[in-house]
């Protein structure tokens, strides 16, 4: 454009800027102050709500995640899963647990914490839930009032937890046998309870273990309740026949623990963590109480094949013992071995029923067993069973045997012995089989055989004479016979009734009874009149 067009054109204003006098700020910055504001209350809200922290150790992380576990009590969320870390030794698992505010407690110093993941062990089947949730970690709230920030947690759940209600009892045994953590325990065959640990002891003679009886039902235990293994079968052959006891099949395959007090008598209440004897079988455990104990020392010079530690101690089929070990010793002196066997018998069990007695001192023990001894008391190996050649040893009075002095200040007190029926019969028998070797069958047999040819011989000439009597001696032995035979029928015709002879026989018989009677007459007279036989008969004197 030109100078002159320019100078032609009209001239603008310049705009003229006013400021705005209100003093509000503009509505737009009310979104960022808001949401300024709810985070500033949301972090706020979580930090008062938020809880402690605790480090918990497993051995493994399975199941485990990070910002997304969840931390349970009672199907309850108490906190969440922090972070993993490896340990530096990498033999365990270091997991940060986030608990809430209500979960203070849960800091306590005895608080047990697992992993929930599907089990199946010998208490039943348990974290199914976990299959579509996944893993959690469970609690236990502990009781302690000191607090701690570390835990190491539990690889099984535990089987009582602390608000169960119920008692817990200690019981002694040589070992568990078949039980295991979660075993259940019966009273009648109904489950009461179950088994919450077990441990060996300090001196590793024994085991205890630790059972929790629910309630109501721990009002059951008393003082006098007896503990007993209820696993597998209990079979009982007698002369009543065979008995077969058991509490339920889940026992027979995984074990467990029957009680009952004898009687049922249970006395008093038990306390909490109360002692007891766990049995091996219910006839064990129903038992009465064996009292003080004796030792024995039995020698037997015979073989203790089928005889072992454990085997019956009896008195006429009365069990008042048991075997506690067997072994071999050389007798130097007589050069030849003994075989020692070491037996505990219980005297009380020939006592029951006599009303309570004073326990005896071991002088009046040892006292009597030398009266025992004195009339015949001795120690005897038996066959228990054919089939299984089980021995056992017999105590029984003998009163054949030859005395013997006992030692009582020796310990153990040895006891005389005698050779059972069987091991006789077998010496027997080897003296007889020994004689038996000593006689000369050889030098016998021959003779025998030339007694034999001899006897055979003889009987040859012995047919031959016999088949010359038949042939020259019978036709004269026919004869003979007929003659016989004639004289017997003239016999017959002189002895018949009617024969002549018979006849005179007769009479002269009669005229011999007249003159035996006249005799008889004469005899009498001569007894009354003596005189007669100078004088005569008066009679004919007067004529």
């Amino acid at each position: 454009m030109s100078d002159e067009d320019k100078t032609s054109a009209p001239s603008l204003a310049e705009p003229v800027v006013v400021k705005r006098r209100n003093w509000l700020p503009s509505l737009i910055w009310l979104i960022p102050i808001v949401a300024a504001l709810v985070g500033i209350a949301l972090v706020a809200r979580i930090l008062l709500d938020r809880g402690p922290e605790v480090v918990l150790t497993f051995k493994t992380a399975e199941g485990l995640e990070a910002g997304k576990t969840a931390v349970k009590y009672k199907d309850v969320q108490i906190g969440t899963v922090q972070t993993i870390r490896l340990a530096g030794d990498r033999s365990h698992v270091r997991v940060l647990v986030q608990l809430t505010k209500e979960a203070k407690s849960f800091t306590a110093e005895d608080t047990r914490f697992w992993v929930v993941r599907p089990r199946l062990d010998t208490s039943g089947i348990s974290g199914l839930g976990t299959l579509l949730s996944g893993a959690y970690i469970g609690a236990d709230a502990g009781s302690s009032k000191e607090t701690a920030g570390e835990f190491t947690g539990l690889e099984v759940p535990p089987i009582v937890t602390r608000d169960a209600s119920g008692r817990q009892y200690l019981l002694r045994a040589r070992d568990v046998g078949s039980l295991d953590i979660g075993s259940p325990v019966y009273f009648r065959r109904i489950k009461v309870g179950q088994l919450a640990a077990y441990e060996l002891d300090g001196d590793g003679r024994g085991v205890t273990l630790r059972v929790f009886v629910n309630a109501p039902y721990d009002k059951l235990v008393g003082v006098n309740t007896r503990f007993w293994h209820a696993s597998g079968f209990d079979v009982e052959l007698s002369a009543s026949g065979v008995k077969l006891r058991t509490q339920s099949l889940a026992t027979v395959l995984l074990g467990g623990i029957a009680f009952q007090a004898p009687d049922d008598a249970m006395g008093p209440a038990a306390q909490e963590n109360a002692a007891f004897t766990l049995a091996a079988d219910e006839t064990a455990a129903m038992k009465a109480p064996d009292g003080p104990s004796q030792t024995l020392l039995l020698y037997f010079n015979q073989s203790l094949r089928g005889l072992s530690p454990g085997a019956v101690v009896d008195f006429r089929g009365v069990e008042i013992g048991e075997v506690k070990s067997i072994g071999v010793e050389f007798d130097r002196q007589e050069n030849q071995f003994k075989m020692p066997v070491l037996i505990q018998v219980y005297p009380d069990r020939l006592r029951r029923g006599a009303g309570n007695e004073p326990d005896e001192s071991r002088y009046a023990q040892t006292e009597r067993l030398r009266f025992l001894v004195n009339k015949g008391l001795r120690a005897q190996l038996r066959t228990g069973n054919l089939l299984t050649g089980q021995v056992y040893v017999a105590l029984d009075f003998f009163p054949k045997a030859p005395p013997v002095k006992i030692n009582i200040n020796q310990n153990p007190i040895e006891m005389p012995t005698v050779p059972n029926s069987l091991d006789e019969i077998q010496a027997q028998i080897g003296e007889i089989a020994s004689k038996l070797n000593k006689v000369p069958f050889e030098e016998i047999s021959a003779d025998l055989r030339k007694t034999l040819a001899t006897l055979n011989k003889t009987l040859g000439s012995a047919e031959q004479l016999a088949g010359r009597l038949n042939n020259d001696v019978a036709p004269e032995m026919t004869a003979a016979m007929k003659d016989v035979r004639k004289t017997l029928n003239a016999a017959d015709k002189t002895l018949a009734d009617d024969s002549p002879l018979q006849q005179d026989m007769r009479q002269t018989l009669q005229e011999v009874t007249r003159a035996a009677g006249s005799l008889r007459i004469l005899t009498d007279y001569l007894e009354r009149h003596p005189e007669s036989l100078i004088r005569g008969k008066p009679e004919d004197k007067k004529k």
